[in-house]
C-alpha cells in the first residue's frame, strides 16, 4: 500500500513526532508532505529514509497550495491519503479528492473542549472542519475522550475511529547509567529532587502552576522543563519573582527520536526526573505522560485522557491533581514522602505500545482502501 501523509509542519511537536514514530512501524510505503515548517522532525523523517516534500504554504489561505498539492498527490499514485492537524486535514482532504483518491483518513491529534491546537475553537472553525471531514473516509481519534468530542460536533460515529498515539517502549525504558550521566551534565546536586515537566513552552500548558509550586518545595528540589515555546522568557521572569531561577532547568525543544544532535534526548531526561508533572487542564492524549509512565515515572496531571481512559488500577502511580500552586506543590511533597518506585513501566504504558497502535493504524487504512475503488493513474498536471 502506497500512503501520502500530509502534516501543516514537522517542527518538534508531539503530532510531528508520533507520525516519525508510526512510521517506522506503519508496513507501507509511506511518503510525507509538509505544508509549512519543515523543522528538525522533517530532517528526522529524512533521516530515516521517508521522501519528505515542503510545499512552502505561506499561510492559512495561501490557496496556491492546493493545486501543487494535487499535482504531487496524482504523481504518486498514492492509494491512500492520510492528513494531519488542522491546516493540512482541510487543504489535504480537499486535494486528495481532486486528485481522484477516495481512501482519506485523518488523525485528530489535539482537539479539546474549548481548543485545537491551542488556539479557541470557533464556529468558522467548526464549520470548516466539519466541511472538510465529510471528504474522507474516516477520522481517528487519539483517545476515548477526542472520540467522544468529535461525536458531539456532528461527525458521524461510524467514522470515528479510536488509534490511540503509540510509545516506543525500549526507547524510553528506565536507564540508571543516563540517569547519572544526565544529572551530571545538567549540574545537579547530588540528591536533588527533579520535578519534570515536557511539552511546549506555552500559556495552555499552565508550567507556571510548576513555577510557583518549586517556591513552596524545600531547597533541593529541582524543576526541569523539556520544550521551547514562545513562554520560554516568561517562565524564567517567574522563577526570578518567585526566588527559584536558580533551581529552574529549561532544555529547549529536544526530540524523542535523535539524528546525532547535541546534548541528551528526551527518554534521557526522563530517566533523570524523580516525578513528571503536566499542569495543562485540557489535553488530547497526554503523551508525554504515558511516555513518563514507561520510564517508571510516578506522574501527577490535570488532564490525561490516556491515562483517564483506563482502569485506575492501570497506572498505580498517576494521580490527578486539581487546583493550582498550592494542590501541586502538596502532591509533589506527598510523592516524595512515599519514597522512590520502581522504574517498571506499568500497565497503562504497555497499552499504548507503538506496535499495537500501528497495527491498529492498518486496520483502518485496509477498511479505507477497501471501500473505495483503485484511483485512475493520470500523468502531472493532466485536469
Amino acid at each position: 500500500m502506497r500512503a501520502l501523509h500530509v502534516i501543516t509542519g514537522l517542527g518538534v511537536g508531539g503530532a510531528e513526532q508520533q507520525l516519525r514514530l508510526l512510521l517506522r512501524h506503519l508496513p507501507a510505503d509511506c511518503d510525507v508532505v509538509t505544508l509549512t515548517n519543515p523543522g528538525a522532525v522533517a530532517d528526522g523523517l529524512a533521516a530515516d529514509g521517508v521522501r519528505v516534500v515542503h510545499l512552502g504554504m505561506a499561510g492559512n489561505r495561501d490557496l496556491a497550495v492546493l493545486p501543487r498539492l494535487v499535482r504531487l498527490i496524482r504523481a504518486g499514485g498514492y492509494d491512500l491519503v492520510h492528513t494531519h492537524l488542522y491546516r493540512a486535514c482541510v487543504y489535504g482532504r480537499l486535494a486528495a479528492r481532486l486528485a481522484g483518491v477516495r481512501a482519506i483518513v485523518a488523525t485528530e491529534h489535539s482537539l479539546g473542549e474549548s481548543q485545537i491546537e491551542g488556539r479557541p475553537l470557533t464556529a468558522g472553525v467548526r464549520a470548516l472542519y466539519l466541511a472538510s471531514e465529510r471528504l474522507g473516509r474516516a477520522t481517528v481519534a487519539v483517545s476515548p475522550s477526542v472520540a467522544g468530542r468529535l461525536a458531539r460536533w456532528g461527525v458521524p460515529a461510524p467514522r470515528i475511529e479510536v488509534v490511540p498515539n503509540g510509545v516506543d517502549l525500549a526507547r524510553f525504558r528506565f536507564d540508571p547509567v543516563e540517569r547519572h550521566r544526565v544529572r551530571r551534565r545538567l549540574g545537579l546536586p547530588d540528591g536533588a529532587y527533579v520535578v519534570g515537566g515536557v511539552g511546549r513552552l506555552t500559556a495552555g500548558k499552565r508550567f507556571d502552576v510548576l513555577v510557583r509550586a518549586l517556591a513552596l518545595l524545600p531547597e533541593d528540589c529541582w524543576l526541569l522543563l523539556v520544550g521551547g515555546g514562545p513562554e520560554e522568557n516568561v517562565l524564567r521572569r517567574a522563577a526570578h519573582g518567585a526566588g527559584v531561577a536558580d533551581r529552574l532547568l529549561l532544555t529547549g525543544e529536544r526530540p524523542c527520536l535523535t539524528d546525532g544532535s547535541p546534548g541528551p534526548d528526551l527518554p534521557s531526561l526522563v530517566s533523570a526526573m524523580d516525578v513528571l508533572a503536566s499542569p495543562s487542564p485540557e489535553e488530547a492524549f497526554g503523551l508525554a505522560l504515558v511516555e513518563a509512565l514507561a520510564s517508571g515515572l510516578p506522574v501527577l496531571y490535570a488532564s490525561c485522557p490516556a491515562i483517564e481512559d483506563l482502569p485506575p488500577h492501570a497506572a498505580a502511580t498517576a494521580r490527578r491533581v486539581r487546583g493550582g500552586a498550592g494542590a501541586f506543590a502538596r502532591a509533589l511533597a506527598e510523592v516524595r514522602a512515599a519514597g522512590p518506585v520502581p522504574r517498571t513501566a506499568p500497565d497503562a504504558a504497555r497499552h499504548y505500545c507503538i506496535t499495537r497502535s500501528a497495527a491498529q493504524l492498518m486496520d483502518v487504512y485496509t477498511a479505507a482502501v477497501a471501500h473505495t475503488p483503485s484511483p485512475v493513474p493520470q500523468e502531472v498536471g493532466s485536469p
